[in-house]
């Protein structure tokens, strides 16, 4: 069995992200794949706010260094983060938002996916939205 160390998304959440990468032609080594936390709190748990804010600078590091024209937020967590607490997944989801020159497209985490079955429509319908805006750039 192989080990796995800091690389996110390995999990069943993962794999589902990764059959819908596929099906767009996308392959994962195209993307660059970040986590709010560069440490898994205990029990797979949601990061508490002071564990995010004591990984915040390190995150904002990584956007300037890959300089994406478009980052995903995978899930209220990554939403909250990344554009504030007055944005909710539920609301936010699909729809484009614009800041300091990067597009961000909220959507629903791949794990809530595993939960809820009728969110990959969405899901994948976010997706394939990000995949046209990419190539219309």
């Amino acid at each position: 069995m192989k080990t796995l160390f800091g690389e996110p998304f390995v999990g069943k959440a993962g794999k589902l992200m990764d059959k819908a990468f596929i099906g767009l032609g996308i392959k994962r080594e195209e993307v660059y794949i970040a986590n709010i936390v560069k440490c898994r709190p205990p029990q797979n748990r949601n990061p508490e706010s002071d564990e995010a804010m004591a990984c915040i600078n390190y995150l904002r590091s990584q956007v300037i260094l890959v300089k994406p024209k478009i980052i995903i937020l995978l899930g209220s967590v990554a939403l909250k983060n990344i554009l504030g607490n007055e944005y909710g997944i539920t609301a936010s989801r699909g729809k484009w938002v614009e800041k300091n020159g990067i597009l961000y497209m909220p959507t629903w985490h791949p794990a809530a996916l595993l939960r809820d079955e009728a969110k990959k429509i969405d899901f994948w319908k976010d997706l394939k939205e990000v995949k046209n805006r990419l190539s219309n750039m």
